[in-house]
C-alpha cells in the first residue's frame, strides 16, 4: 500500500488494481467506502473495457474472446512505477495471460497526484502492438455518504433537462434515451434510486458531480471530461456509498453482436500513439 500525504489530505492506494482505498482529511474523516459485504471494491479501474460485453463474448477479427464484467485491470498487481511526495505512478503492461482474452500489446499507466484538497486521477494507454488497438477505459469511486446515511443528493453542473441510457435490473441497456428525472441537476439518491442499475449520463452532458453533506455543502466533488459519467449504488442492499463514475466507454447494449472496435463509445489507438486523460476529486 502506497501512501501520500499533504496538509489537508491523506491517500493510500493498492498496487493491486492501481486502487485508490482510502481518502482521508486533516481531521481522519474518511471518503472512500472501505469495502464490505455490499460491495467488495473501493474504486477499481476499468479497462479494457467499461461495463459488460454481451454473453461475456466479443469478437476481434471473427475470433471470439472473453471477458469479466469491468475488464481485467481491477484484478491485476500493477507495477509502482515512480513515487514522490505528491505524485504515484502505477503501470500495467500486456502479458500471456492478458493476451489470451485482450489480444493487444499496451502500456497502462495510472498516476495519483496529490494537490491541496485534490486528487488527480491520470489514465495513459499506450499501444505497444503493430496494430491499431481498441479499449475502453473508466474510474469506479465510491465515496461515503454524509452522516452514514443511505439517501443523499448529488448536484450535477448541468441544470438544463437531461437524459440518461434506458437500463434493466440486471446491469444492461438499450441505446434508448429517456428523461433524467432531474430537478435543475439535483439527483436524490434515494432506496429506489438504482432500481434499474446504474445511472448512465452520455452525451457529455456533465463534466462535474458533487456529493453534497447534511448542510447543503459539497463532501466531494468530481470533475471529468468522458463522454459518460454513471452513478450507482447496489440496489437493495442499503448500502451507505455512491460511486460517480466518469467513462470512456458503455457496454454493450441489448443485442449487439458486432466486431469489439465498433462497439459504441470505443477508443481507437494507431500503433504507437497514446491517450491520455485525467479526472479529478475535490475534498470540501
Amino acid at each position: 500500500m502506497i501512501e501520500l500525504k499533504n496538509e489537508q489530505l491523506t491517500i493510500r492506494v493498492a498496487e493491486k488494481g492501481a486502487e485508490l482505498q482510502s481518502v482521508k482529511d486533516a481531521e481522519g474523516r474518511e471518503y472512500m467506502w472501505q469495502a464490505g459485504p455490499e460491495w467488495p471494491r473501493h474504486s477499481p479501474i476499468l479497462f479494457p473495457i467499461v461495463c459488460s460485453v454481451n454473453n461475456e463474448t466479443y469478437r476481434v477479427d471473427g475470433k471470439e474472446y472473453h471477458l469479466p464484467r469491468h475488464g481485467f485491470a481491477r484484478d491485476k498487481e500493477f507495477t509502482l512505477i515512480s513515487q514522490t511526495d505528491d505524485k504515484v505512478t502505477f503501470a500495467l503492461h500486456d502479458s500471456e495471460e492478458t493476451l489470451k482474452v485482450y489480444p493487444y500489446h499496451f502500456n497502462l499507466a495510472i498516476t495519483y497526484r496529490l494537490e491541496g484538497n485534490k486528487i488527480g486521477v491520470i489514465w495513459h494507454v499506450e499501444n505497444t502492438d503493430t496494430r491499431e488497438i481498441h479499449f475502453q477505459i473508466g474510474g469506479h469511486p465510491a465515496f461515503n455518504m454524509p452522516g452514514g446515511k443511505t439517501e443523499g443528493i448529488i448536484k450535477l453542473d448541468n441544470e438544463e433537462p437531461m437524459d440518461i441510457l434506458k437500463s434493466y435490473a440486471d446491469g444492461s441497456h438499450d441505446l434508448v434515451d429517456v428523461p433524467l428525472g432531474a430537478d435543475m441537476g439535483i439527483l436524490e439518491i434515494s432506496k429506489s434510486f438504482f432500481v434499474n442499475d446504474s445511472v448512465k449520463i452520455h452525451k457529455s452532458q456533465t463534466h462535474r458531480a458533487m456529493l453534497l453533506d447534511t448542510n447543503g455543502e459539497p463532501a466531494v466533488t468530481v470533475d471529468y471530461k468522458t463522454p459518460v459519467c454513471a452513478f450507482w449504488s447496489p440496489f437493495g442492499k442499503n448500502a451507505p456509498f455512491v460511486c460517480i463514475e466518469p467513462w470512456y466507454g458503455i457496454g454493450d447494449h441489448r443485442g449487439f453482436d458486432g466486431e469489439f472496435k465498433d462497439k459504441p463509445l470505443m477508443n481507437h489507438l494507431l500503433p504507437g500513439a497514446s491517450f491520455m486523460s485525467k479526472y479529478t476529486i475535490t475534498i470540501g
